[in-house]
Parts: structure tokens; sequence; C-alpha cells
């Protein structure tokens, strides 16, 4: 996939500097390079001059006695800062003049950002490979993951109290091919990580993708970040309690463009006591068979009855504990957006 970088730089005076000094800075594709003219008396001080922590890769002196510093690294180095919020990636630093070791300021202080677009699917790192399970079909791959409570990373423990939330990201990786949509179209808890028919299972998503621990707990989905992934969040239940818990999810890859009774995410709103499309509330009509069966009222021959690509997946495991707290009245809840993680807008 071709990716269209688009940078913008934005530079900050935070120091005052010598009247003569000039810099200039390219943010390429992979790399910085900042070129920074420095007054003839900061020449021999060259080895005090940082982007970072590197000192220059280059440096010559002009005719004129000035100094000519070139720094050019990789946007991974220079410990460069990294963050991911709305559509762009930003990398920031500094580029100093130290006289003085730290933890002594800087002498002079320039703050230098470069901004890119972010580019089209893309999926923070660290989810990939996803604490979880990775596997792929047809030529795609599915994920599934435990996040943090704040949605900003992967859950560092197994272990949740009963009432408190379980966030589930699940994504299918597109790759070269069309836009997808992904959906979970069933999704049950059991104590095995293989499903047995005579295992008891606590039914989490049923009917065609509606999420049926909503209705009887707090349980919803997240607003999108993207069409190709997910966010379930569901509060911890009573079934199985102080036992190892395995999320097993049917993942469906399916056209975004079309939703019917039997491909859509639904979930239940309390306030309104009504079931809701999320990805498009006008057509909540869709929900409605999710307190009965979400079935076709034309049987379709097998042959022309399109299935999206299916995948079984198993999430786990995991374990719910005993809490002094009950589960959280609905009126108490306040589930987290999107807006407020960097990574997933």
């Amino acid at each position: 996939m071709s990716l269209l970088w688009q940078c913008a730089i934005v530079l900050a005076v935070v120091a005052a500097s010598a009247a003569n000094e000039d810099f200039n800075v390219d943010c390429e594709k992979h790399s910085i390079k900042v070129t920074w003219k420095v007054s003839p008396e900061l020449v021999e001080h060259a080895a005090r001059l940082f982007l970072g922590h590197c000192v220059p890769s280059t440096f010559s002196v002009l005719p004129t006695g000035e100094g000519m510093a070139t720094f050019h690294y990789n946007l991974n180095g220079c410990a460069i800062k990294k963050r991911v919020t709305g559509k762009k990636h930003i990398y920031s630093t500094s580029l100093t003049y130290r006289p003085n070791r730290k933890p002594k300021p800087a002498a002079i202080s320039h703050h230098i950002k470069c901004v890119y677009t972010r580019p089209e699917g893309w999926i923070p790192p660290f989810l990939i490979p996803a604490y979880g399970s990775a596997e792929g079909h047809g030529g795609l791959v599915f994920h599934m993951a435990l996040l943090n409570e704040d949605l900003t990373g992967l859950a560092k423990s197994s272990l949740f109290p009963l009432g408190s939330f379980i966030p589930i990201w699940a994504a299918v990786d597109q790759k070269d091919h069309q836009p997808l949509l992904l959906l979970l179209e069933e999704c049950v808890a059991a104590t095995t990580p293989e499903l047995q028919s005579a295992s008891p299972v606590y039914p989490i998503i049923t009917n065609k993708g509606c999420l049926a621990d909503g209705k009887t707990g707090n349980s919803r989905f997240l607003p999108r970040y993207h069409s190709s992934a997910i966010l379930l969040y569901l509060q911890s239940f009573k079934f199985a309690l102080g036992e190892e818990v395995y999320i097993h999810c049917k993942l469906v890859a399916w056209d975004p463009e079309v939703f019917d009774i039997e491909k859509k995410a639904c979930h239940y709103i309390k306030e309104t006591g009504e079931w809701e499309l999320l990805d498009d509330p006008s057509q909540s009509d869709l929900c409605k068979c999710c307190d009965s069966s979400c079935k076709p009222r034309l049987k379709r021959g097998v042959d022309s009855e399109p299935q999206g690509l299916v995948q079984n997946s198993v999430l786990g495991p995991l374990t719910i504990v005993e809490n002094s707290e009950t589960r959280i009245p609905s009126e108490f809840v306040k589930y987290p957006t999107v807006e407020q993680v960097d990574w997933l807008v």
C-alpha cells in the first residue's frame, strides 16, 4: 500500500540565541535532517550542540567563521518522542546548546516538531502481534487483544474484579484488500480454550451481532476509530468466578457499506431502552430482531448467500474474581470515547 506522507514543521524558539543564528529542518519519510548555522563563538564548542541526545553527524567551519552543524538521524533515534493524535504522527525533540552538563539547563534551546499524516489503516505496533490471538484466513490476518482500562495499551493483568470492565479489541489487517468492516458475530465465555458441546458457556454476543450482555449488564461497543477494528467494552460477569475463562468469538470481515439483520453490531442503550446499530444509528431497525431471532424472512440460496470471511478466535485465559462492589449501576457508568485516546483516533 502506497503511503501518502504530508509533513508540517513547527519551530518554536524557547530561549534567546545569537542574532546571526540560523537553522533549517527537513522532515523526511523515515528520518529528520537539521542544519544549524551557529555563531563563531560556538564553533569551538561544537561537541556541546545536540539534537535530542545526538551530537552533529557532520560539522564544518564556514569562510565567515560561523559553524554549520548537520544532524541527520532516523526518527526512532536521538530520544525523539513520538505521539499519535487525531490523524497525525507527531515527532518532537529539542535542538540545544549545552555548555554545562545536565541537569543544568541549556543555554540555547529550540523545539523541533515534525508532523506526518497517519497512513490509512494504521494500527499501533504494540498490538501486533496482540496478546491473545492473531490468526490468518483468506489472505487476511485477524487479531484479538485485552486492553487496559483507559485503552492506551495492552492489559498488564488478566485478573478482573467482578463488575469492572474488560476492554476487548478485535481487528482485521486489511493489507492490500478493499476496505473491510470487522464484526463480532458471536461471542461466548467458557472455561476451556476449546468449545465442547457439553461445556457451560456465558453468552456475550448472540443473534448475529447483538451484544446481549449489554441488556443485563452495562457492556457496549465503543465508537469505531476504523471500520476494520471494533472495541467491546465488556463488564465482567459472575460466570465461572475465580476460574480461568476464555472468550470465544466469531469474527467476520464484511463490506463496510452493507448492513442487514445478519451482518451488524448492535448494543442496548439503557437511557432509551432501545437497541442501536453501532455504525449507523439511523438504521437501528436492523437491531429490533435482537429480542427475538435475527433470521432473514426469505431463505436465500446457499450458493448466492454472501458469508464474508469468518475466523473463530479465542482470547484468554482471564480470571474474574469476587469483589466487595457489585455491578456499577448504568447511570454511573462513564464509557471511554475514542477522542480521549490518542492512538485510536
